[in-house]
């Protein structure tokens, strides 16, 4: 990580992903001798070797270690160099549920289909009465070898001062011979080769499953980030000392005696990379960017609502008209792509409108929703009182959320909030006391005795009382955004999204502009979080992922993470949506490839059209209807 920001200032987000499919790859070589290719539409396998053995395996997994880091470069960020950091984190998001989605899809979740074990020996070793294994041992030295090549190679040999010279300045580097572009593809290779063997070598230490081994993004980042995303040394040693005392606290809550029941023993330790990352962002981010720091970079245009009423009423009656007609399954779609469209926009408030890049929406929506089901359930608060009090809590947590935000931005607010919806999913999903893992039941809502429940027997589910009720919300929230962007509010929104320094010169209160949108984003995460408890009781820590945050803001920079309209086509595009039931429709199998599909498409978007894709039907609406006012005729007088 530490390899790819110093060559193409890319925080890569899918960097632990990247590792993850590499080391699926090796050891399916391994096993079979087959070549396991993560690309829609090619085979899914080629075989290629009759007898494999752990060095063919490696030989030919450093090959493709290869020609995957140079693919990714060349053919995504390449292309991005000079893009604002919005783009980029996306574009690694987008690569990070591809890449994530055709493991799961290669492989399954698991790898119970072939066997992981150690290229390393396995041994004890007594050290201080403790017995380590010799595989760890030699990994801890593997780990000090390639830091010190490391720095001995950025600091003395002319690869490593010219990938210097081409990150302090590209056109300094390109007037005294130095070709960027190279330098960099050869950087993305080194550091592919790199996550690649970390994750062979840890995979028969901690097992390898998808999402978990792609999330080993977040302890990598803990430790980059103590570094500062620069010294090789110290992101190492900071790496280990992670590691070292995650294991110290798992032991301790496991052999202790007295550890509290509410907090959970393994979401404890996956939460202490998030308090390295937050304290370190705390104490090294500035409250303004320096005028050194202030670059001019293209935004996606945020369109201004210039008609509200008429809109919506038109959108209310299709809505209405699809709930009445349409069968159960795409009703439930329906259901599904309306609530989705109310977290979206949570989205699109905070990172469209101010340029807050948040990966927290659904940790957010998850309080709401499990906040619901106890004070509902557990204590028998009537909606009308649960609901708002559910929403207010997943407010709170925003804001707290976004205290971060007033000194830090760009890719370390991503950081930031990934780290919190980490932390938030580890300690508080994780708990038996808050949520636990095995479900909580929800009753359904009622407002003044009239039943607005999903449940129902046969074609009658999902019952169109819950439905208009959903979309009586997102009526709501869309009414209330608008009005947002078009008043006063949003207009220093926007103008500290284009600079903070002089929308302050301005007069406007930059820390309260920011903390007011992550409140007005989390208020309406919530909202979509408290209507998904209703939609689907019994409510599980699945349902509110780092995955499906993730995915949620890569399915609202698809749609056009700066508008409206971007929120409802990521609605339609949300997993189980409406875009779902339709590639479910006759028994079709296109649904499974929904998620890595559109991880491409995002890819794609980013790099072709920033805007997403209600900017680019604006934008051909606009040219259309300019070439029509060119082709019509003048009238001769």
């Amino acid at each position: 990580m530490v390899l790819t920001q110093r060559a193409s200032g890319v925080i890569n987000f899918a960097h632990a992903a990247i590792g993850t499919y590499l080391a699926f790859a090796f050891y399916q070589l391994r096993d079979s001798g087959d070549l396991v290719l993560p690309i829609l539409g090619l085979p899914a396998r080629v075989h290629v070797v009759d007898r494999p053995t752990v060095f063919t395996a490696l030989v030919i997994t450093l090959l493709l270690a290869v020609i995957v880091g140079l693919a990714i470069y060349e053919c995504i960020f390449r292309w991005l160099r000079n893009a604002p950091a919005l783009a980029r984190v996306v574009a690694s998001l987008g690569l990070f549920l591809y890449l994530e989605q055709m493991v799961s899809l290669r492989f399954g979740q698991g790898a119970a289909a072939f066997p992981i074990s150690s290229i390393l020996p396995t041994g004890g070793i007594h050290v201080l009465g403790v017995v380590v294994t010799r595989d760890r041992l030699i990994f801890a030295a593997i780990v000090a070898v390639v830091t010190g090549a490391l720095w001995a190679t950025f600091r003395w040999t002319r690869f490593g001062l010219a990938t210097r010279a081409a990150a302090e300045t590209e056109k300094g580097a390109v007037l005294i011979g130095i070709a960027p572009d190279r330098t960099a593809a050869l950087n993305w290779i080194l550091a592919s080769i790199l996550a690649g063997g970390a994750v062979i070598v840890f995979a028969p230490i901690s097992g390898l499953d998808p999402v978990t081994a792609s999330l080993l993004v977040v302890p990598a980042l803990a430790a980059a980030l103590v570094g500062s995303l620069e010294s090789f040394a110290i992101t190492a040693a900071a790496g280990l000392a992670i590691g070292m005392a995650q294991s110290a606290l798992l032991h301790f809550a496991t052999t202790a005696g007295s550890w509290p029941s509410w907090l959970p023993k393994e979401g404890t330790r996956g939460a202490l990379p998030v308090l390295v990352i937050l304290v370190t962002m705390a104490v090294r981010g500035k409250s303004l960017p320096t005028r050194e720091t202030v670059q001019s970079v293209r935004l996606p245009p945020s369109p201004e609502p210039t008609h509200v009423v008429v809109p919506l009423v038109i959108f209310a009656t299709i809505c209405s008209v699809a709930l009445l007609t349409f069968g159960s399954q795409y009703r439930l779609g329906m259901i599904v792509s309306m609530i989705s469209a109310i977290i979206c926009l949570s989205v699109v408030v905070v990172t469209g409108y101010v340029g807050q890049i948040s990966l927290a929406a659904m940790a957010f929506a998850g309080v709401a929703g499990f906040t619901l089901a106890k004070v509902s359930g557990d204590h028998g608060l009537p909606m009308i009182v649960a609901l708002p009090f559910a929403v207010s809590v997943s407010v709170l947590v925003g804001v707290l959320v976004g205290l971060p935000a007033v000194r830090i931005r760009g890719m370390s607010l991503a950081v930031a909030t990934l780290a919190a919806a980490v932390a938030i999913e580890n300690l508080f999903f994780a708990s038996d006391a808050f949520a636990g893992l095995g479900g909580t039941s929800v009753p359904p809502p009622r407002l003044f005795g009239l039943d607005l429940g999903i449940a129902a027997k046969g074609a009658e589910f999902p019952r169109r009382a819950f439905g208009f009720f959903v979309l009586a919300a997102l009526l709501g929230a869309l009414w209330a955004v608008a009005n947002l962007r078009r008043g006063p509010t949003g207009l220093r929104w926007l103008a500290v999204r284009a600079n903070e320094r002089a929308a302050a010169a301005a007069g406007i209160d930059v820390r309260a502009m920011k903390l007011l949108a992550f409140a007005i984003s989390a208020l309406l995460a919530g909202l979509g979080g408290t209507l998904l408890a209703y939609e689907h009781s019994p409510l599980s820590a699945t349902s509110f992922t780092v995955f499906a945050s993730l995915s949620l803001l890569s399915m609202t920079y698809l749609g056009g993470i700066a508008g409206i309209s971007g929120a409802l086509i990521a609605g339609v595009l949300a997993n189980d949506g409406l875009l779902t039931k339709y590639l479910e429709h006759g028994g079709g199998t296109g649904s499974k490839y929904q998620l890595a599909a559109s991880g491409a498409a995002l890819v794609l978007v980013t790099i072709l059209y920033p805007s997403g894709i209600s900017g680019a039907v604006r934008s051909g609406w606009r040219r259309l209807r300019v070439r029509t006012r060119r082709e019509e005729p003048v009238a001769l007088s």
